[in-house]
C-alpha cells in the first residue's frame, strides 16, 4: 500500500499545487476586479496602490498563477506565503488570538498551505518540471563521431 501511494505522490502534489494556486488567485481576482463577489465579498474592488490589501491582492493574482502553473514554484510559493503570513500578523492576530476568532483563518491556512509549496516544490503538472527536462536534454553532449 504504501508503494503505491508513494508512487501516487508527484500526482497528488500537482493537484494540491494546482488547487491552491487557483484558491489564491481567485482572491487576487475578487480584490482586483470585482469578480467572484469582489473584495470582501461586497462586490467591489480595491483601490490602486491603498496599502496593504491591493498590494496583497496583486500577489495573490501574480503569485496565484505561478503556482497554479507551476513556474517558479518555490519562490512564489515562498513571496505569498510571507505576504499571508504578514496578513495574519498585521491584519487579523491583533484583534484576538485565535485566527477563529480574528477572522484570519484564510491567512493562515494559505500561509501554511504555500510554504509547503516552498519545500516540496511543484510536483507533477507544473511548467518547473517541463523546463527542467528540456535544459536536461540540451546540456547533454552530442554523440561521439564513429570511425570506420
Amino acid at each position: 500500500m504504501t508503494g503505491r501511494l508513494n508512487s501516487a505522490q508527484p500526482y497528488a502534489l500537482g493537484l494540491y499545487r494546482i488547487v491552491v494556486g487557483l484558491l489564491f488567485l481567485c482572491h487576487g481576482a475578487a480584490s482586483l476586479f470585482g469578480v467572484l463577489g469582489g473584495a470582501a465579498g461586497t462586490g467591489g474592488t480595491l483601490h490602486a496602490g491603498t496599502w496593504p490589501g491591493w498590494y496583497a491582492a496583486v500577489i495573490q493574482l501574480v503569485g496565484g498563477a505561478f503556482v497554479l502553473l507551476g513556474l517558479g514554484t518555490r519562490v512564489a510559493a515562498f513571496v505569498a506565503a510571507g505576504s499571508m503570513a504578514y496578513a495574519y500578523f498585521k491584519v487579523h492576530q491583533p484583534n484576538a488570538l485565535w485566527p477563529i476568532e480574528n477572522g484570519g483563518e484564510a491567512a493562515a491556512m494559505f500561509c501554511w498551505a504555500l510554504l509547503l509549496l516552498v519545500f516540496t516544490g511543484s510536483g507533477a503538472f507544473g511548467l518547473d518540471r517541463l523546463l527542467a527536462k528540456r535544459s536536461a536534454e540540451e546540456r547533454k553532449p552530442a554523440a561521439e563521431p564513429v570511425t570506420v
